[in-house]
């Protein structure tokens, strides 16, 4: 007797080196390959051959893998087609459900995984060509919408996945980490309450740091319950008295998670107003920094096992994260640090300009306030002012010391400064808005400065901001070819610049703060500051 015929695959994909290595893989099992660079070429090749099982990507020239599936669905609804793609996303999977499609499969893929997942899809197609044959209409469509069903399954627990990478991924603090870990607890698990505990060595007693939950639960936590021994009145919900400690000390101790499905009043362990509770322990290098809980409280749903895995998956992201933003908190200060050592060191090759960068900065972020800029904005404004100078590490003492007016070689030779600045910080790959202030902080409101040249609002306006503050400062200080200007004279100087030199709407602006004295008592904190250093 002869054995069985092996079925005939049919691969699309625009990449050759995929179709390359299934193709090798698929026929030295015994099936028979077809390939194909698109959907076009595949529904030449659906014209005269056989095909028992499809495999496509999505993103195809001429003709993409759901179109291909809307087809080969019209052609020949026994054939069953598996969707490949390394960008998955909502729309395409529910257009793929929409088009017939029976899997789902998200690059890379494992050739195994591949193999398992045809002969599943193939079993399936046998039993699927009997009921066609054999069965009623209404058993065959049961069918399908089981298939369908386990796929929406795996495509929503994808997408939650993919939330939870995405939503850690986007944090800046340490300290958001918490309280985005506990919003998304009650919003992924549905849970009525979570709460993280950090973990102090120094104290037997876990610190709740960050809580989420309905209003009504928050109101019930401001007030102390009976018989609630440990844990202060505002977390008293969330620690439940001695025996939510304990629970947390058993989880710490054993470094497990802890799941209790369902509290029916007979469980000794838990308080009676918990109906289903789970505890998962925050490791950092090995090393529990805390506990998260979550805790239904009303209704009839109870944690399962999935959600414990969630929990679980959403504390190891957690834990990168926090890692990442130590790590990236070390490099960031210890870079500033190393920034500010040149600017300290450029300021004892001139006395005459000590402490210019952190009065230009005071000057700047005030203006930035009263303007209206946001706390973001300030920030930058602080870096980049700080480091406004930082070009001139390069240039050489005989110009940037001389003591008499610079000669127009000399002139062009400072004028390098804010550029070379700009590329000793475009170095680090870090402050992408910072270094094109520091670059524009010599630009001329009238398109006159330098290094580029540019006018009006083409200029930042964080650059605008520190242009006036450096001139100022400038102005009022004492220089090697000059002494400081009296004030009367500075304001002159400034007020007859607005619209040329400086921004108008800026100046208007630093009018205003230098007549009501804002500026001059800012100045006073500052030289207070510096006096006590």
């Amino acid at each position: 007797m002869d054995a069985p015929e092996k079925e005939t695959i049919l691969f699309v994909d625009d990449e050759k080196s995929i179709l390359d290595i299934a193709d090798t893989y698929f026929t030295s099992r015994g099936y028979n390959v077809l390939t194909a660079n698109n959907g076009r070429e595949a529904v030449e090749l659906l014209g005269h051959r056989h095909v028992d099982c499809c495999f496509t990507d999505i993103n195809m020239p001429e003709m993409d893998g759901l179109e291909l599936a809307e087809y080969i669905r019209g052609h020949d609804n026994t054939i069953p087609v598996i969707v490949m793609t390394g960008y998955p996303s909502l729309d395409n999977t529910i257009q793929t459900l929409k088009n017939g499609v029976v899997d789902f499969l998200v690059k890379p893929v494992n050739l195994h995984q591949m193999e398992l997942c045809v002969q599943r899809v193939l079993r399936e197609r046998r039993l699927f060509i009997k009921n066609v044959i054999l069965s009623k209409e209404l058993e065959g469509k049961a069918k399908l919408e089981k298939l369908n069903a386990e796929l929406l399954t795996k495509i929503e627990d994808l997408n939650i996945l993919n939330r939870i990478l995405s939503d850690f991924a986007a944090l800046h603090e340490s300290t958001d980490v918490f309280k985005q870990l506990v919003e998304m607890t009650v919003d992924i698990v549905n849970a009525d309450a979570a709460c993280f505990y950090l973990i102090n060595e120094a104290s037997q007693n876990p610190l709740p740091i960050a809580r989420a939950g309905a209003q009504w639960m928050q109101k019930e936590a401001a007030e102390p319950s009976e018989g609630m021994d440990r844990g202060s009145g505002s977390a008293s919900i969330f620690c439940g008295g001695d025996k939510i400690h304990d629970l947390i000390m058993e989880v710490i101790q054993d470094e497990q998670p802890l799941i209790i499905a369902s509290n029916n009043g007979g469980c000794q362990r838990l308080p009676d107003q918990f109906l289903s509770f789970m505890l998962v322990p925050l490791k950092i290098r090995a090393k529990i920094l805390g506990v998260l809980m979550a805790s239904i409280c009303r209704g009839n749903r109870r944690f399962n096992e999935k959600d414990l895995y969630y929990l679980d998956f959403m504390n190891k992201k957690a834990s990168a994260g926090i890692e990442n933003l130590a790590l990236y908190e070390n490099i960031y200060n210890n870079l500033l640090s190393t920034l500010y050592a040149f600017v300290k060191a450029i300021e004892a090759r001139d006395p005459y300009t000590k402490q210019h960068s952190s009065r230009v900065t005071l000057l700047a972020v005030s203006l930035a306030k009263t303007i209206g800029c946001t706390v973001e904005e300030q920030e930058i404004l602080n870096v980049s002012g700080l480091l406004h100078d930082i070009g001139k590490i390069g240039i050489r003492d005989d110009i940037l010391l001389k003591p008499g007016r610079l000669d127009p070689q000399e002139y062009l030779i400072i004028q390098q400064h804010p550029v070379i600045g700009y590329e000793i910080m475009g170095h680090l790959g870090l402050w992408t808005r910072e270094k094109q202030i520091v670059r524009s902080h010599h630009e001329r409101f009238d398109g006159t400065g330098y290094p580029d040249r540019i006018a009006g609002q083409k200029i930042p306006l964080l650059a605008r901001i520190l242009s006036v503050a450096d001139v100022y400062d400038a102005l009022a200080s004492n220089r090697a070819y000059r002494n400081r200007m009296p004030e009367n004279r500075i304001l002159e100087i400034m007020f007859a610049g607005a619209g040329t030199q400086f921004d108008p709407q800026v100046i208007d602006v630093f009018r205003a703060m230098h007549r009501s004295g804002e500026l001059a008592q800012a100045l006073i904190g500052e030289e207070a500051a510096m006096n006590a250093k």
